[in-house]
């Protein structure tokens, strides 16, 4: 039977070192370590054969006469600690259970999970951020990011109650296709957010941001064309667990996609603040005509001390059309999608199915009697594929039409004078809207056909109240850069700055330049030119009736001098065309361009 002995220090000592540990098996006169006392060093063995079971000491220790330095088990192995009790094993949730949790948190963010929220959007007329998000993705394509977040709100309101009425943080963000049956799957990728009106009015808390930066990275980083439906009322100031700081990149990362990727905003209902930045940074905006948009919203508008305003009295559509805040006007929600869906097409390649009116039409739709004004979008319409053009707009800058459009199912941007307003002048707010529109063409490769019929520049005091100097310019900038093919088709007059600015700076400058038969050229209009060329010659006219006889002699013979035959007899146009043939002409002279990078 085994028993335990100490070994003990002979005196008092400081322990220099400790040559065993415990479980380490002895034999008689093994060193156990070595003390200093008074008299020097002095080494301690062991004087039995065992096992050491515990130390008592360590190296540095003082040690009393007779105090303890180690135990020794004699004859017999050392104790083992008993084992200790494993802890009991926790309830966790099975697999089963895990996977019906994580089922039942994803459908309570959707429309059945959340039936009063969807019935109050429903009261409204609105459709739920869900509901165009299914419209306008193809079926089966959405790759959700983010669906479980909520508001960063958990330390004032309980999580259930967050899981329920802060879904997905209120903004929808992930990868789809659209119009995947018009293209192959690589040209129909896209981006989608959607902002949701049901969750804290659709403002931008932590987590929203946090899943806009995401989406709007991945954008940049696959190089994918964007659609955001935008309603909602800006910042929000009820996050308390994270509050959105200044760290946020929501808003340099979607400016940042411009000339890089699209970006198609949507908007139906109340867009203020954050959210109508995001609008109006767009590369093409689309609103309903229950839209209110508004670079601030009734609550920071009272706090800035400016009074208390309704919202529908902010930034209404018959506004923001006005501006040029709105590009297309849509009725509802549904057309609102549809429209995004077609707008995304030009700029996602040509398409194989195209159909066009009878194009004889085009030269009925030009009046005999060239002081008659006509409609141009008429003939735009006519020109185009069947129902493929969307003018982009068209109560901005009224003196230029701007819009996109199909010929044998391949995208163009278009630009034409309106000669039913000032005659076709370009004033400001045309140049500045054309500009934009250029822009747009330049940065993603759209060739541009210009359908000119131009006095020039609106001009006079009142029109350089407006900036027309530098605004103006900015036209023949926007011209000069434009890098895809800029076709020129003169439909009659081609007068002045303003036609060669409708011909990006020159008359050369475009990749082909035609007139139909009615087309007439010269540095200002004729009537103008012969009242101002001939001012003396009319003055000394002995009668009205002989001075209109000498005016009506002067003017037709300018015509003559300057009229589309005789422009291309001089080489300042490349052709006079037939105007049943613009189609061809147009596609011909694109298939001489170099192929757009790949």
């Amino acid at each position: 039977m085994s028993r335990t002995i100490s070994i003990t220090a002979p005196g008092a000592a400081t322990i220099l070192r400790i040559e065993v540990a415990a479980g380490t098996r002895l034999a008689p006169g093994t060193l156990i370590g070595m003390l200093e006392t008074a008299a020097g060093e002095l080494p301690v063995h062991s004087a039995v054969a065992g096992v050491v079971e515990r130390l008592h000491v360590a190296p540095g220790d003082a040690v009393a006469e007779r105090g303890p330095i180690c135990s020794i088990r004699i004859g017999g192995e050392p104790r083992t600690a008993r084992p200790a009790r494993p802890p009991a094993t926790p309830q966790l949730a099975t697999k089963e259970q895990l996977q019906a949790e994580a089922r039942a948190r994803h459908a309570q963010s959707l429309d059945a999970g959340r039936p009063q929220a969807v019935a109050r959007r429903r009261e409204r007329g609105l459709r739920t951020a869900r509901e165009n998000l299914a419209d306008l993705c193809d079926p089966g394509s959405f790759q959700e990011y983010g669906q479980l977040a909520v508001a960063a709100q958990r330390s004032r309101r309980d999580f259930a109650d967050l899981a329920l009425n802060t879904a997905a943080d209120g903004v929808l963000t992930g990868t789809a296709t659209i119009n995947a049956d018009l293209f192959p799957a690589a040209q129909a990728r896209a981006l989608v957010i959607v902002n949701d009106y049901t969750v804290l009015a659709g403002t931008q808390g932590y987590f929203h941001h946090r899943k806009l930066d995401r989406a709007l990275h991945l954008a940049a980083e696959l190089a994918l064309p964007v659609v955001m439906y935008t309603e909602g009322g800006g910042g929000r100031p009820g996050d308390t667990d994270q509050e959105v700081g200044m760290e946020v990149t929501t808003f340099a990362a979607w400016a940042g996609l411009a000339g890089r990727v699209p970006r198609i905003a949507v908007n139906s209902g109340f867009c203020f603040a954050g959210n109508a930045a995001l609008f109006g940074c767009a590369d093409i905006t689309v609103a309903t005509r229950q839209s209110w948009i508004g670079m601030a919203g009734p609550a920071m508008i009272e706090g800035g001390g400016l009074g208390t305003v309704a919202p529908t009295a902010i930034g209404p559509t018959s506004v923001q059309t006005r501006t040029g805040v709105i590009d297309v006007l849509a009725e509802d929600e549904r057309d609102a999608t549809r429209l995004a869906r077609q707008l995304l097409s030009y700029f996602q390649g040509p398409v194989a199915a195209w159909r066009c009116a009878d194009q004889r039409q085009l030269w009925e739709l030009m009046p005999d009697d060239r002081r008659f004004s006509y409609e141009v979008r008429r003939i735009i319409a006519t020109l185009a594929d069947t129902d493929s053009f969307v003018e982009i707009r068209p109560d901005f800058g009224r003196t230029l039409v701007t819009g996109l459009l199909r010929i044998e199912g391949r995208p163009f941007g278009v630009l034409a004078n309106d000669c039913r307003v000032l005659g076709g002048a370009i004033d400001t707010e045309g140049s500045a809207s054309a500009a934009r529109f250029l822009k747009l063409c330049d940065d993603f490769g759209l060739p541009v056909i210009s359908l000119i019929d131009t006095p020039g520049f609106m001009v006079g005091p009142d029109s350089e109240t407006e900036g027309a100097v530098r605004i103006m310019s900015d036209l023949f900038i926007a011209g000069a850069r434009l890098r895809p093919p800029l076709i020129a088709i003169f439909l009659r007059k081609g007068y002045g700055l303003g036609a060669i600015a409708m011909t990006g700076g020159s008359f050369a400058r475009p990749l082909y330049s035609a007139a139909w038969p009615t087309g007439e050229f010269g540095a200002m209009g004729l009537e103008g030119a012969v009242q101002l060329g001939f001012k003396k010659e009319l003055e000394a006219a002995g009668s009205e009736s002989e001075r209109d006889a000498l005016f009506a002699k002067l003017l037709t013979a300018m015509y003559q001098r300057g009229k589309a035959t005789e422009a291309a007899t001089h080489l300042e146009i490349d052709a006079v065309i037939d105007p049943r043939d613009t189609r061809k002409v147009i596609l011909r002279a694109l298939a001489a361009a170099p192929p757009e990078p790949g």
